[in-house]
C-alpha cells in the first residue's frame, strides 16, 4: 500500500520587526522618500512587500541617488539645499526691535538686536539677586529689582548694584527666527 502525503502551501511569514526596521534603514538612505520594497526574511526567502516611510536622519551618510526624484526634505523646490531649522528657544527677527531686545517668557534669555541684523541673547536672570529682568529699552536691559542695567551689546553691567555681566549664549538666524542655540 502506498501512502500519499499531501502538504499544504507554508503562507507567507509576516515581516518581523528586523526586515521593517532594514526597510526603513533603506528608506533613510535613499533621502525619505516612500517606497516599498522586499524586505528578506530569515531564511533567505523574500517576504511580503512593506510598504514605509521614515524621516531622514542625521546618521544617515550615503543617499541612493536612484532612491526618488522628488527633492528630500532639505531641498527646496528648486533643488537647492535648506539648512535644517536649529532647535532650541526662539523668537520672530521682527518681534525683536533694534536697539532694544525681546525678553523670551518660555526660556531664560533675553534676545537683543544692538545694530540691524545683529542678534545676540543673554541670560534674562540678574547676577545681582536672581531676578529675572523686567525690560529692554534704550540699549540697556533692566532689572525691576533693585536698578540693575546691562548692555544689550555684550551683556556688560552699565548700572549697579550688579557687578557681573549676563551670561551670554550663541544664537543663529534661520530664516525669519532667531534662536538661541548655546
Amino acid at each position: 500500500m502506498t501512502s500519499i502525503e499531501t502538504t499544504t502551501p507554508t503562507p507567507r511569514p509576516t515581516p518581523t520587526r528586523r526586515d521593517v526596521l532594514r526597510t526603513a534603514s533603506l528608506v533613510t538612505l535613499g533621502g525619505g522618500a516612500v517606497l516599498t520594497l522586499a524586505a528578506c526574511g530569515a531564511d533567505g526567502q523574500a517576504g511580503e512587500s512593506v510598504p514605509t516611510a521614515a524621516a531622514p536622519s542625521s546618521s544617515a551618510s550615503a543617499a541612493s541617488p536612484s532612491a526618488s526624484s522628488a527633492p528630500s526634505a532639505s531641498e527646496n523646490a528648486s533643488g537647492k539645499a535648506e539648512a535644517a531649522a536649529p532647535s532650541g528657544p526662539s523668537v520672530a527677527t521682527a518681534d525683536v526691535p533694534v536697539g532694544g531686545g525681546v525678553i523670551l517668557q518660555d526660556a531664560d534669555f533675553v534676545v537683543t538686536q544692538p545694530s540691524k541684523g545683529t542678534f545676540k541673547a543673554f541670560s534674562k536672570i540678574c547676577t545681582h539677586k536672581g531676578c529675572t529682568v523686567g525690560s529692554v529699552a534704550d540699549g540697556v536691559i533692566k532689572c525691576p529689582c533693585h536698578g540693575s542695567q546691562f548692555s544689550i551689546e555684550d551683556g556688560s553691567v552699565k548700572n549697579p548694584p550688579a557687578s557681573k555681566p549676563l551670561a551670554e549664549s550663541d544664537t543663529k538666524v534661520s530664516g525669519s527666527k532667531v534662536y538661541v542655540t548655546g
